[in-house]
This record gives C-alpha cells, structure tokens and sequence, in this order.
C-alpha cells in the first residue's frame, strides 16, 4: 500500500530541541532524545467512512512530532496502518451493499487526498491490516505455542494474565476496563475465556465474511491489536520512540498491543511514549462515525475552504485537550491565515530570529501549538503595523511555519 506525496520542509537556521512529551504509561512529561532516527508508530484508519476533524486533529499531533523531530536534524522513521479489514468496515459495507474492498480502497484514497492537502508527512511505511496477514500469522502462532494464547471454539485470544506489565499503559482498574472492552470492539461477556478482558487474537471464518489462510491457525482473519503490534514490530522493532493516537486507544488497543509485544520478545517497553491526542467534538458529543456527528476534511475542501486554514483550525487547541468544533473556530482559523499572509507579503519586516526560536521552544514543550501561534501572531501584529527593514523576515517566518506548523503561506 501505497502512502501520499510529502510535502517540502524548509531547512532553518540554527537547531531544533529534543522534544518533551506527555507519556500516557508514565503519567507525565519526558524528554526523548532519539538517536540519528527517531522512530514513530502512529495507529490508521478503518477506512468505511471519509476523513474528520477528529482524524485529522490526531494526525496533525504526529505530524508537529514528524517536524520537531526534522528540525533537530535526525530523520524520521514513520509507520502508518490502514485496518483495512475488520468488523466494522464490513458492516458498513454490507449496510451500504458495496463490496467491502472496494469501500476500503476508495475510503483510503480520499484519506490520502486529505492527508496531501492538510500537508501532513507521510509515513516512509503505510501498511494495510491485508497485506500485514503473512507476518501476523507466526506472531499468534508464537504466542499461542509459549502458552499466552489459547483456543475457543476455534478463535484464539491472548491471555492477558501472560504479561506482568498488562496494564501499565492505561492504569485502569478491571471494571473499567471491562467496560471499554465491550465498548470498544472486545466480548468481555464470552463464556469460555480465562479472563473476560482477553482480546482475540485470530477469529475462525465466518459464513459470509472473508477469510485467509492462518497456518496452523486455520482460515480466517486478524484482530485488532495484533495486526499493529505485526507492523511495527517489523519495521521499527521493540523500544521504538512514540507509539501514537487518539486517547481513544489507550484502552483497549494500545494496552493490549503494548502486552503483546512485551510477551513475544521479552523485552519491556514496546514504546518509550505512548502519546494520544484528545477527543473533538460536534453539538456537545464527541465526533465519531458510529454518532454520525462528522465534519468531513474532504467536504470543508469541496466548499472552499483553504487547507491551511483547516490546519491553523487544528493548531489552535492543545493536542492533547478535548474541544468543540464551531464555527467560530474556523472563522477565527480563516482571518489568521488572511493576516499572517498579508504581514509575510511584505516586502521587508521586523527581524525573525527570536521568533524561530519562539515557535522551537513552544512545539518542544509538549507540542504546545497555541503558544507558537501566539507567538507568530505577536510578530505578525507588529509587522502589520509598521514592520522594520530586514528584507530577509518576511522569508524566514513564512518557512518557519511551513517547516515547523505545516502551513504555506
């Protein structure tokens, strides 16, 4: 599978700084400082529905991470899945009388164009659940053979009792677990399991469903968590920088994953971060497909709406708060992007040095985007007016946004 154009980013002068996140696992900020390749693993869509607001204010969270990163000089090493098979991916498919691979590729590719437009990095490894089946196989196989899986009725789950750090990720107790498994695409209720929070790791073929060859496993197709643990492992291996995603996935899929891993190769953290991005919401309810309360990126495009202000839309809010679309919050996104560009149209301004210093320290403290638009908008207020005569300002801002918030302006 094939991911989207990048975008070029700007070299600045001088050096970014190592980046302080906030760690789910740890319950607090920590600095990461990677070696020549920071290693990130950002978890994709179920593609049966277009691009939202909520994705695209997951995404953009990573993307600042991407070029942060970038900045100091280090490379990334990305990876991005597409489940592109899973329950509810065919539901929807069925509902809709579509063939379910086709929805799939065409949801993907829309997600592709928002993702080009939103000028978001592309991962160097975008993987489809799909295509991931060959390396998955082994993995359940592996678990089950060293005893941390078992069969039900053909289905295999994992038992979550077979890793000592379950549960270090979410810090949740077992009620409230149970209660998101079941919210959250798990069966805690099943009779037969040795513990109703244990996740499946293989589900036997169902009449009517699609199916693939499992091995020893016999036919049928990959859960969840275990097709991203497949992925990652692959290309980054264990201790990688950031596994990243909404805040929706700390529990069950980040948890489980995170088990997984740690039982198939012996070796604690999966993750030096677990970073999530918090929820967005619509009328008062978090936006979701299963709601149906969605602001497409796709269909913002299509009424005319500028992609970069989309982006400084997203920017505006702390990507770990949760917070309300409006409006309001892309009136305020439109005139922004009309002043800034109108203050770097000029042909010389007030010097920029101290502001790509401004908008560094900002996105290396927590990604905190806010405070660099605040920054760029202090310069921009000046600027606008009066200025100075440093012909080379108006230049360095327009690529310090663009190298570090992804805006063109």
């Amino acid at each position: 599978m094939h991911a989207w154009p990048a975008s070029e980013v700007p070299a600045l002068p001088g050096k970014g700084r190592d980046l302080k996140i906030h760690d789910t696992a740890t319950q607090g900020t920590i600095t990461l400082a990677p070696g020549p390749v920071a290693r990130i693993y950002v978890c994709g869509i179920t593609p049966y529905d277009a691009t939202h607001i909520g994705h695209a204010a997951t995404y953009n969270a990573f993307d600042l991470v991407q070029r942060v990163w970038l900045d100091t000089k280090r490379q990334v090493h990305y990876v991005q899945n597409v489940t592109d098979v899973d329950d509810p991916l065919l539901e929807r498919a069925q509902r809709d009388g579509h063939d379910w691979t086709e929805l799939a590729e065409r949801e993907t590719a829309l997600f592709r164009e928002d993702m080009t437009a939103l000028r978001m990095l592309p991962p160097q490894h975008y993987i489809g659940a799909v295509e991931a089946i060959p390396g998955i196989v082994p993995l359940v196989e592996r678990l089950r053979d060293a005893g941390a899986a078992y069969d039900l009725d053909g289905d295999v789950y994992f038992s979550v009792e077979s890793d000592p750090h379950f549960g270090g990720v979410s810090h949740l107790d077992a009620e409230a677990m149970r209660l998101l498994s079941a919210e959250r695409g798990g069966d805690p209720e099943r009779p037969g399991k040795k513990n109703p929070l244990d996740p499946m790791l293989w589900m036997a073929a169902r009449p009517g469903e699609p199916s693939w060859d499992g091995g020893s496993l016999g036919r049928g197709r990959p859960g969840w968590h275990i097709e991203c643990v497949a992925i990652a492992l692959d290309h980054l291996g264990m201790g990688f920088d950031i596994q990243g995603g909404g805040s929706d996935l700390v529990f069950p899929h980040h948890e489980m994953g995170a088990s997984h891993a740690q039982v198939l190769t012996g070796e604690f953290p999966m993750a030096k971060a677990y970073v999530h991005a918090g929820m967005v919401a619509l009328h008062g309810e978090k936006m979701s497909k299963s709601r149906g309360n969605l602001v497409f990126v796709s269909a913002l495009r299509r009424s005319g709406v500028d992609p970069a202000a989309i982006r400084l839309a997203l920017l505006s809010h702390h990507y770990r708060a949760d917070w309300e679309w409006t409006d309001a919050v892309l009136e305020d996104a439109v005139a922004r992007l009309a002043r800034w560009r109108a203050a770097v149209s000029r042909p010389d301004g007030l010097p920029a040095d101290a502001l790509v210093e401004e908008v560094r320290a900002a996105l290396s403290a927590d990604l905190d985007a806010p405070a660099a638009l605040a920054a760029v908008d202090r310069w921009v207020e000046l600027q606008l007016a009066g200025g100075g005569d440093d012909e080379s300002a108006p230049g360095l801002v327009s690529r310090t946004v663009d190298a570090l918030l992804g805006v063109a302006l």
